[in-house]
């Protein structure tokens, strides 16, 4: 046994076979999941800081007794209740295992119902502390969102809270977004943020895998499934109990394995291919698109009723076009991030560079911005398309303030131009975009001789 299972209720330690199969039948028939051990050799190496169930130990054992192994655990997780089983002349080593932490204690013999009560119990109080945990841990690690997913823009500061709300919850998660824009850096905050952080994250891109293997590769196969099956292979959701699986590229699922995948979300069983077998899994999937699959539905493409199940909490993730300064920060982070790794002096980006990257629609989206940044870092130039079509900045007359409100003023008209250019229809949106009050835009617009009607937007005397 190399890990307790996170799915084990009750851990029995007992050197007395009789009495240890006793009490394994009186927890399984009280519908707690046991597991049961003739000694304690190596067990707190076994069990996790947040694993969710209790120890029941026989204080007179061979080798580790259960003060000592009491003591291992109180080192490793001083909150996992111990229960205790003594004979009567233990009482006393018992009263002090208790002042030293043990949650309880049990004379020989004691009736099934005590034994039951006081578990239940020390699982109610264990529950009660790995929520605090949990709920301590996600507020420390909201903080951390903003490292994660670097922005300030409203799109950005709007993902982060419904990250934030989501991750505590166990609802399957739809992310929508372009390539490029992020899809599994969210889908591995909301796995890190959630009660099942120390469970698997497993992820897998649809679109990557050959139509002849991923059933197999999702569900698993039996040995002798199909020709070529030697042995048999647990599958990717089987391999995700007790975590998340992040299922990238959901649109391009053939309909067959949609109709599978649908069973698999409704029931939480899976089987493996050639196999009769229903297996139990307690997963949280996370799917994602680039696709709008109610369109594709509609078209056939795409199973209504799996959209319809997995659009519960649906996430979407704002391409960089539409994020404003956003593109500048983001830049700055990884070519901080990439100087830093390549040990090279870091490099400031001049204001033409800063208005060609505010300017540039990032096709590619946060990848394409990452591999310029890092390129940038390197030393290399940025990619001529990325210079092309920007207004030039006049130079910086020296002594004469007039130069420097000059450049100023130039940056300024080139940053709300390319925003502008981007049609986003109304001053609300442009405003959010750029991240300044609609009335000081209103002005600003005016003051640089900038419209929206050459782009067929709504007037900019229209503060809505």
């Amino acid at each position: 046994m190399s890990m307790i299972d996170s799915r084990t209720q009750v851990l029995l330690i007992d050197d007395d076979p009789h009495l240890r199969q006793a009490l394994s039948q009186t927890l399984d028939l009280a519908g707690l999941k046991v597991s049961s051990l003739a000694d304690a050799h190596g067990v707190a190496a076994k069990i996790e800081h947040d694993w969710p169930g209790v120890v029941v130990s026989d204080i007179r054992m061979p080798g580790i007794d259960g003060l000592q192994l009491l003591q291992q655990l109180q080192a490793q997780d001083a909150e996992l209740p111990v229960l205790l089983i003594t004979g009567h002349g233990d009482v006393p080593l018992a009263v002090q295992a208790m002042r030293a932490g043990a949650y309880d204690f049990l004379e020989k013999p004691f009736a099934s119902d005590d034994l039951l009560d006081s578990v239940r119990r020390a699982l109610d109080v264990r529950r009660l502390v790995l929520d605090n945990r949990s709920l301590r841990m996600a507020l420390a690690d909201r903080h951390t969102l903003s490292a994660r997913l670097v922005g300030q823009s409203p799109a950005m500061l709007r993902l982060r809270e419904q990250i934030g709300a989501l991750a505590s919850i166990n609802s399957d998660v739809l992310i929508l977004g372009e390539t490029g824009a992020g899809k599994e850096v969210v889908a591995r905050a909301l796995h890190d943020l959630s009660s099942r952080r120390n469970g698997p994250f497993v992820a897998i891109n649809a679109g990557a895998l050959a139509e002849s293997v991923v059933e197999s590769e999702l569900f698993g196969h039996e040995q002798g499934a199909f020709t070529g099956a030697s042995k048999r292979r647990i599958g990717k959701f089987e391999f995700a109990n007790g975590g998340t699986l992040f299922l990238d590229e959901i649109e391009s699922m053939s309909l067959d394995v949609q109709v599978k995948l649908l069973r698999l979300l409704q029931e939480r069983v899976v089987e493996r291919l050639g196999g009769n077998q229903q297996i139990a899994l307690d997963i949280r999937v996370i799917a994602a698109t680039k696709e709008d699959l109610r369109q594709a539905a509609d078209q056939g493409r795409f199973r209504a009723d799996l959209y319809y199940r997995l659009n519960v909490a649906p996430l979407r993730i704002p391409a960089l076009r539409e994020r404003g300064e956003d593109a500048l920060l983001l830049f700055q982070h990884f070519a901080e991030a990439a100087s830093s790794r390549h040990g090279l002096p870091e490099r400031n980006l001049q204001p033409s560079q800063r208005a060609a990257l505010l300017r540039h629609p990032w096709p590619g989206n946060v990848r394409e911005l990452q591999n310029a940044a890092e390129r940038f870092a390197l030393g290399l130039e940025l990619d001529l398309d990325l210079q092309a079509n920007v207004a030039p900045v006049p130079e910086l007359d020296s002594g004469s303030n007039s130069g420097l409100n000059a450049q100023v003023e130039a940056f300024e008209r080139s940053l709300i131009s390319a925003e502008l250019g981007r049609t986003h229809g109304s001053l609300r949106s442009l405003a959010e975009a750029l991240g300044v009050p609609r009335k000081t835009l209103h002005d600003k617009l005016r003051k640089h001789g900038l419209s929206f009607a050459d782009i067929g937007g709504s007037s900019p005397d229209n503060l809505d």
